[in-house]
């Protein structure tokens, strides 16, 4: 017997219809529909709130400034769904462990403080007052400051992230474990390394100026979809777009834009890349090294020749330093290397060689597939070395663009969520609090897990994420945070980490970005950074589901 497969191949551009009507599936599904529409035309607007997808710019010139997983996230926030104690008299743990995180997150919000009863396998409704008290509890019975570990997601807001890594450091510890140490960290070490400062050098305004933007290990049709308005305005006033992905993503191939009524009802669609080249899995260094060594050999030749090369010699000169080094590292590295480690061809590797050479103005952006592997570090710094060699830095529509995934994982490093803090920010932080903060390195995520397998983590605090699904090997990952003393999780949703409760465990409902938060002083707004170093006000606009609800802020703050 043969059966219809349920997937069926997609042949048409992404965005356009499609796009539409999966939003139009969303806003209907989450039981809301006349809230979520007004959130949606709110999104990333003045006055309004930051999406809580990914950290995308907002270019605050569009109708609607929201994508398909935007409008996703925020019709899931903005449900009428509840996960309460009576949903928990319902469902055992181990039940809901048996089913699909789907299935978990479909539930709904998360509305009452809960306590993990191990006797009944049940969470358990708690007062406030009895969580701050039952934390302070397992912290005060700590041996050594150490034993708590504070974990973070990308999308706690600036305020909640400052406070919390205050409250930290003032217990005594920098064991700040996030999700940044699991996605964009060689990132950040690599330009820091590179050119002093762990952030990209780009302003979305850079796309409209650039002649060629090259796009690594990314997949924005998926991760960023906003990123490909940008990508599909620069394509059609004739920038080349030139990717280097293992597999040819739509997103990246032809994009149809869901705001223009054309292309969403007719099979009209722009081209995205001009040039697609598929490397081996982390062949990307080899990639941007062949590229450079063609570009070495026509500078050399060039000036045998007694012409002007194609490096920009002043900026080489006045900003830089070993270059004679690495182009002795890319003389060492034979043309067959290059080929063998890449998977291009040689033709290829010179062919998006002259692409670079010809453009004025040349924009590098790249994502987790540059960022996850062994010698990432290094191809982020590869990438930075063939920038400077055209003085591709400071300049309009020049730079590099490391586009992070959270909504605001680039803003949480930036307000101290780092367990190898500068000294300048611990100096500041001594001056104006008046204590001593600790100056020894704490746990980055997979120092934390293993902390917890060692039985030597008491409290573990979650702002925000999904710890367990999102470490890499989800059994042991899991074993570890059963391990935990106390396991405290502040959240929107349910999700895999929950069902995994350590000796004692709370989960605590938590505002969503949507949300408005009144304070005694008032409506509150937060702030995000975006992948441009850009901090935007969110402010939220909906009555939030329950009373019993706080912002993250608010949380953390009562239990320091």
């Amino acid at each position: 017997m043969k059966f219809k497969s349920a997937i069926k191949p997609y042949h048409a551009a992404a965005g356009g219809l499609g796009s539409l009507e999966a939003t139009t599936r969303f806003v209907i599904d989450s039981k809301n529909a006349l809230k979520n529409m007004r959130n949606l035309l709110r999104m990333n607007k003045a006055r309004g709130f930051d999406c809580p997808g990914c950290a995308w710019g907002d270019d605050n010139k569009s109708t609607f400034s929201f994508c398909e997983n935007g409008a996703k996230a925020v019709t899931w926030e903005a449900t009428r769904r509840q996960v309460d104690a009576d949903f928990f008299a319902r469902h055992t743990v181990s039940a809901l462990n048996q089913q699909s995180d789907y299935f978990l997150e479909y539930q709904g919000r998360l509305t009452e403080p809960l306590s993990y009863n191990p006797t009944t396998d049940r969470y358990e409704p708690i007062s406030w007052d009895a969580v701050w008290a039952l934390i302070a509890q397992h912290i005060q019975a700590m041996d050594h400051p150490d034993q708590m570990e504070l974990y973070t997601s990308g999308r706690a807001s600036n305020e909640a992230a400052y406070v919390y890594q205050l409250f930290g450091r003032m217990v005594g510890t920098n064991n700040f474990p996030d999700c940044s140490n699991m996605c964009h960290e060689a990132s950040g070490a690599g330009l820091k390394r590179s050119i002093g400062v762990g952030k990209g050098t780009v302003h979305l305004k850079d796309f409209d100026q650039a002649d060629a933007i090259f796009v690594f290990g990314q997949n924005p049709g998926t991760n960023h979809p906003r990123m490909l308005h940008s990508l599909r305005h620069a394509a059609d006033r004739g920038a080349s777009i030139v990717t280097f992905n293992t597999l040819r993503e739509r997103g990246l191939e032809r994009f149809a834009d869901p705001q223009k009524p054309l292309e969403v009802i007719t099979p009209k669609a722009g081209t995205i890349s001009s040039s697609y080249y598929q490397p081996n899995l982390g062949g990307d260094m080899a990639a941007v090294r062949g590229m450079a060594k063609a570009l070495l050999e026509t500078q050399r030749q060039r000036q045998a020749d007694g012409q002007p090369g194609i490096f920009d010699e002043t900026f080489i000169t006045r900003y830089t330093q070993g270059i004679e080094a690495w182009f002795a590292q890319i003389d060492a590295t034979s043309w067959a290397t290059l080929v063998e480690q890449s998977g291009l061809t040689e033709q290829q590797l010179r062919e998006a060689a002259g692409i670079w050479q010809r453009a004025e103005r040349v924009i590098c952006t790249w994502a987790m597939g540059i960022t996850q592997h062994k010698h990432s570090l290094d191809t982020v710094r590869e990438v930075t070395n063939l920038q400077l060699l055209g003085g591709h830095l400071g300049k309009p529509g020049a730079g590099l663009c490391p586009v992070r995934g959270h909504s605001n994982v680039q803003g949480n490093r930036t307000v101290g969520i780092d367990e190898k803090p500068p000294a300048v920010l611990l100096d500041s932080l001594a001056r104006h609090f008046n204590f001593e903060p600790p100056r020894r390195p704490g746990h980055h995520t997979v120092d934390a897990i293993n902390a917890m397998l060692r039985d030597e983590v008491k409290v573990l605090i979650a702002l925000g994420g999904n710890l367990a699904a999102a470490a890499p090997d989800t059994p042991r990952t899991c074993d570890a945070l059963r391990r935990c003393g106390l396991t405290v999780y502040i959240s929107t949703k349910l999700n895999r980490s929950h069902l995994m409760p350590g000796k004692a465990s709370l989960i605590l409902p938590t505002l969503g970005r949507t949300e408005e938060d009144i304070q005694a002083s008032g409506r509150q707004f937060i702030t995000v950074e975006d992948s441009f170093s850009m901090v935007h006000a969110s402010e939220g606009i909906g009555k939030p589901l329950a009373t019993t609800q706080r912002s993250e802020t608010a949380i953390i703050a009562n239990i320091a």
